[in-house]
């Protein structure tokens, strides 16, 4: 068994998952949309595709921001989330597009974006460079991208945390931080020679450090519980007896506990934004 989480696995139930938790999950990650939508440019109008939209809160955060005229669509793989992010459309001061589909294979649209955009969407491409070259081909020329991939493993406990506590209780295989997965770009050296390599130039990476509320914030108890159930871990811990699940969740109750400011878990992300032209 493969702990590799590719993008059709998020069309094949992992998507589902993701939707039980959308609340939380986008409450978790809404810090990092203020440094993702200050390295793009709003400030003219134009077409923005989000890649790996998800439930839609960047993009519909995005067409918030843009000048107006803008046109703002998002693309995810997973039909549930789809569905989600265009219920939390209706009725948006700026309406956004939502369209199931996977980017690496899809059609060409017929109008090309001035600006891609994602929020951890870009991570789990089985073949990266054929995916990057088709999104070259997505941008006008002189289009440009930003993409926000995780940083390392070790800067990012929020997450990797629970794997190690679940890893503390039951045999786990050694995680393969280059492949298809979370924090496949947390050197972002490979990330950039696959880009280089599809065309785009002008590459730059910025790096964002913050605190991120685990769950939305939650107490030490209810994180854990949070963790366990909507990471990639839980499909690990499945596998497990009741007195290791028990075990590996007091294991990361605790390590939340010296995380807490105001009753609530918060703990330090690293981000890369990524950054370039066409």
């Amino acid at each position: 068994m493969s702990d590799a989480l590719q993008s059709q696995d998020w069309a094949n139930g992992r998507g589902g998952k993701w939707q039980s938790q959308l609340s939380a999950i986008e409450a978790m990650l809404k810090p990092v949309d203020t440094p993702l939508l200050a390295a793009m440019d709003l400030s003219r109008p134009g077409r923005i595709a989000d890649i790996g939209c998800g439930g839609g809160g960047t993009s519909l955060a995005i067409a918030a921001r843009a000048a107006a005229g803008s046109q703002v669509h998002g693309f995810d793989i997973a039909p549930e989330l789809v569905a989600s992010a265009r219920e939390r459309a209706v009725g948006a001061d700026a309406p956004v597009i939502f369209e199931q589909s996977d980017v690496t294979v899809a059609d060409l649209p017929s109008l090309r974006f001035d600006q891609l955009v994602s929020r951890f969407g870009i991570m789990f491409f089985a073949e990266p460079a054929a995916a990057f070259a088709r999104l070259a081909d997505w941008l006008t020329p002189g289009g440009s991208f930003t993409f926000a991939v995780w940083g390392p493993a070790d800067d990012n406990l929020w997450m990797d945390g629970a794997r190690r506590e679940v890893a503390a209780v039951m045999a786990l295989p050694e995680p393969d931080w280059r492949a298809p997965g979370p924090f496949r770009y947390g050197d972002p050296d490979p990330l950039l020679a696959l880009l280089a390599d599809a065309g785009f130039s002008g590459l730059h990476v910025d790096e964002w450090r913050g605190p991120l509320p685990v769950g939305g914030g939650l107490a030490p108890e209810q994180a854990a519980d949070f963790a366990l159930s909507s990471f990639a871990i839980s499909e690990r811990l499945a596998d497990a007896d009741e007195s290791q699940r028990q075990t590996a969740r007091q294991r990361l109750t605790e390590r939340f506990r010296n995380h807490v400011s105001n009753g609530e878990v918060w703990m330090d992300a690293r981000v890369h934004l990524v950054s370039g032209r066409r």
